[in-house]
């Protein structure tokens, strides 16, 4: 493969920036624009040494730098790499990546070091995704989740899973051969067990997904009532900073107003939404449909009431909408005379409780309640989990192969039949390891990294 250059660290100011180069030319390429102090000529430095020196354009210098020479296959990509450690000014690193690119390297693609990573037999794919889980990762579960997966703690999961089913396929083979021997490995109990036991192990993977996901992406929190019930201003407490417009005037908000907030470490996706209502107002109507789709795609819904005042009828036509499921209904302003008493909505919904968004009465508790909330989705951060949609979606169809094949079994059905059933089980399994892939899967994957890992 050819050499390739970019910036690994992020393009902003800072003490230290880093250009990686990758590839059979990687010093040589280094050598044509890094000049060392003591003369040392970096296209004959052994791996795992490093020298400092300065960095030339031409006749020019641009840098003070240190080298760092990784031989192959004992490095990052398992190429020859060298990485040139600059100051950290944006124009230094673009000066010195474009004199990269003018001794014979090429810009490298997003993700393309990990991609060679992978390619090269140093990592998995499930690892190589994992990267940027890790480079993503906003708190401590996160990158515990990532770091097991990158481990390769899951690909040794998915494996034995794997090296069973082939087994199984190695007797159905022997099976063709001889048709008339009884072999062991296909006996309907012992392989309806293997089967079971597989899926069992791979529906565990699958159970931990949506926890996973939450430590990714956080916990799309919906912040929902009828008009100056007090939603901007919980946002703005939660929050912790004026992100809402708070006015007595009813319709206010107009739009979806988001906020990401870390609660207990855990990453919580709030959005404040428009009141509820009818509404003969073109603005707001639109308003209100945009409230009623972060409704929809909510995994907590915070209703918020106002404990100082009866239920209109706003208020019971969101009572009457509202999921039996994953609601806190919050009385809000009880700092005020109350008219609503928890009881009106006991055992409707996960959490009934009295705040004041204004004074902050309360709020603490309810901290801690969606605290809980979210903690009953997750797992120990060191459980193995798929981590992501492309791996889930592979797990599920290996899962639903498996029960095929059982069903197969059942009902009497040639072994073929049940070969034909664990095989599609198997492609999966391959295909999310990265044994088996296409080139469409892996420039998919890869493109979602960013350019320089």
């Amino acid at each position: 493969m050819d050499t390739i250059a970019a910036i690994a660290t992020p393009p902003i100011k800072g003490g230290l920036g880093v250009i990686r180069i990758s590839g059979s030319a990687s010093r040589e390429v280094a050598a044509r624009l890094f000049v060392s102090e003591t003369g040392k000529n970096m296209a004959a430095m052994p791996g795992y040494t490093a020298a400092f020196g300065h960095v030339y354009d031409g006749g020019e210098r641009l840098d003070e730098a240190v080298a760092l020479v990784f031989a192959a296959p004992k490095s990052y990509t398992g190429e020859d790499v060298v990485e040139l450690s600059c100051h950290g000014g944006v124009y230094i690193l673009r000066r010195v990546l474009e004199t990269c690119l003018k001794n014979g390297a090429r810009l490298a693609e997003p993700g393309e070091f990990t991609k060679r990573a992978f390619l090269n037999g140093k990592i998995d794919l499930t690892g190589a995704e994992a990267v940027m889980d890790m480079i993503g990762a906003e708190n401590q579960m996160a990158l515990k989740a990532a770091l097991t997966v990158h481990s390769g703690a899951l690909f040794e999961k998915i494996s034995s899973v794997k090296d069973e089913l082939l087994s199984a396929q190695a007797a159905f083979s022997a099976w063709v051969d001889f048709p008339d021997d009884e072999i062991p490995e296909l006996l309907p109990e012992r392989l309806t067990a293997l089967l079971r036991a597989s899926i069992a192990e791979l529906e565990a993977l699958l159970a931990g997904y949506d926890g996973g996901r939450i430590l990714r992406e956080g916990v799309n929190t919906a912040i929902a009532g009828s008009p100056n019930t007090g939603k901007s201003t919980l946002m703005n407490r939660l929050a912790g900073i004026a992100r809402s417009i708070v006015s007595p005037v009813a319709g206010t908000t107009r739009d979806v107003v988001t906020q990401a907030v870390n609660i207990g470490g855990i990453p919580f996706n709030l959005a404040d939404t428009a009141g509820i209502r009818q509404s003969a107002d073109e603005v707001e109507k639109i308003g209100v449909e945009l409230a009623r789709r972060e409704l929809e795609k909510a995994d907590l819904l915070l209703a918020v009431f106002d404990g100082s005042r009866e239920l209109e009828p706003e208020d019971s036509a969101l009572l009457d909408s509202l999921p039996e499921a994953n609601v806190m209904a919050l009385l809000n302003k009880s700092d005020l005379p109350q008219k609503l008493l928890p009881g009106n909505f006991k055992g409707r919904f996960a959490a009934v409780l009295c705040v004041s968004a204004a004074t902050g009465d309360g709020i603490n508790l309810l901290l801690a309640e969606m605290e809980r909330f979210a903690r009953q989705w997750l797992s120990s951060p060191a459980a193995i989990t798929v981590a992501n949609e492309r791996q889930r979606a592979a797990t599920r169809l290996a899962v639903d192969s498996l029960v095929e094949a059982i069903a197969a079994l059942e009902q009497g059905l040639a072994p073929d039949a049940v070969s034909v059933c664990v095989d599609s089980a198997l492609s999966p399994l391959l295909e999310l390891t990265g044994e088996r892939v296409t080139d469409a899967v892996t420039r998919q994957i890869f493109s979602r990294f960013c350019v320089g890992k």
